[in-house]
């Protein structure tokens, strides 16, 4: 991705974080990446546009900094399936300004759909994904589990992680503990898939 380009998304993903989407001006998302306004709109067309490749940048960024991507092209005995569930979703609480940044902004376009669906297709997506890629886990850790209990134990495990989450970024939750309690549920859905396995 040019520097530029990515300079304006991560200046989207700051803007966004800090301000919510309603706040979200063009010029002072200029003045965040550095750039001028004419660029932004050469880069992504319109405000659309930017949360549309902000929600891309900031799901991707979630991929690279949890290490998911790292382990996609390892062979498959060589992956432990448990132990990467719970790195893809403890990483995302890490006391650091990258994934706070994340996180907020996360909750900021997820709640942005709640009123106006114009992201809503893009952000289904990509929470659809993320879905699969932890009932892939929980699959294979749990491999005689019905695929539908499987599913639905990924929406909770990522549901919670999305409730756990807004609590520690608003202060109501120490991140130790919100790691613990993650943990804890994933016990408790690999518990309750291995108990419902044919």
């Amino acid at each position: 991705m040019p520097d530029r380009r990515r300079a304006i998304l991560e200046g989207a993903a700051r803007v966004i974080a800090r301000r919510g989407v309603r706040g979200l001006r063009v010029s002072d998302l200029a003045a965040e990446a550095g750039v001028s306004t004419a660029l932004i709109y050469y880069h992504f067309t319109d405000r659309t546009g930017i949360l549309r490749h902000a929600l891309a940048f900031i799901s991707d960024r979630a991929d690279r900094y949890t290490g998911a991507a790292d382990e996609v092209g390892a062979a498959p005995s060589t992956v432990d399936p448990r132990r990467l569930l719970e790195r893809i979703l403890l990483l995302e609480f890490q006391d650091l300004p990258e994934v706070r940044e994340n996180s907020t902004a996360w909750g900021e376009l997820r709640a942005h759909t709640i009123f106006d669906p114009e992201l809503r297709d893009e952000l289904t997506a990509v929470g659809a994904t993320w879905v699969e890629e932890v009932a892939d886990l929980l699959a294979a850790v749990c491999p005689a589990a019905p695929g539908a209990a499987v599913t639905d134990a990924a929406e909770r495990l990522t549901a919670l992680l999305e409730g756990l989450s807004s609590r520690w970024l608003s202060g109501l939750l120490p991140v130790a503990h919100a790691r613990d309690l993650m943990r804890g549920a994933i016990g408790v859905e690999i518990g309750q898939l291995g108990s419902r396995a044919t």
